[in-house]
């Protein structure tokens, strides 16, 4: 299935997930589609590895996690963080190093106090890898820690292929 991507969203300089300048992170890049879905792009190194040549199943939870809580911020004008109450994940497949994975989240249901979601790591090939579900609490960034925007270099970084569509 072809998603038309219509945005894309911010990275920072040291989460392990999106920070651009973590060197051992995953350094995942979040695109917005036409259906207010989340596309991450990651390419796991020999650093994420459990197994040899497979990635960790932590780091795995960890991008779904992170991809189904960011896809809230696809539905509001203004930002909403989430903390994750409860996630679930299902392995189905190995997930290899040094290719690049896909992976999609949604929200399945919102309220005033919470969201859920859904998500999926999808291989090279199309097969889909791990699926997860995930319960979130809605709280203010200033509830959660002291973000500095700036200090934290939380903008969106614009890639020379950051693609228009992404196949999945």
């Amino acid at each position: 299935m072809l998603h038309k991507i219509i945005g894309k969203q911010h990275n920072s300089k040291l989460c392990f997930v999106c920070g651009l300048k973590n060197k051992f992170g995953i350094k995942a890049h979040f695109y917005i589609t036409e259906n207010k879905e989340l596309i991450a792009i990651f390419k796991p190194l020999e650093e994420h590895q459990s197994y040899p040549g497979r990635l960790h199943g932590g780091i795995a939870s960890a991008i779904l996690d992170e991809t189904i809580g960011r896809a809230i911020l696809n539905h509001h004008q203004e930002e909403i963080w989430g903390v994750t109450i409860e996630l679930n994940v299902k392995f189905k497949k190995p997930i290899p190093l040094n290719e690049e994975l896909k992976v999609v989240g949604r929200i399945t249901s919102e309220n005033n106090r919470l969201f859920e979601g859904s998500g999926e790591i999808i291989l090279a090939n199309g097969d889909i890898a791990v699926t997860a579900t995930g319960k979130y609490l809605k709280v203010p960034l200033e509830k959660i820690t002291e973000f500095d925007k700036e200090e934290n270099e939380w903008k969106i970084v614009k890639l020379e292929n950051d693609p228009e569509e992404i196949e999945i």
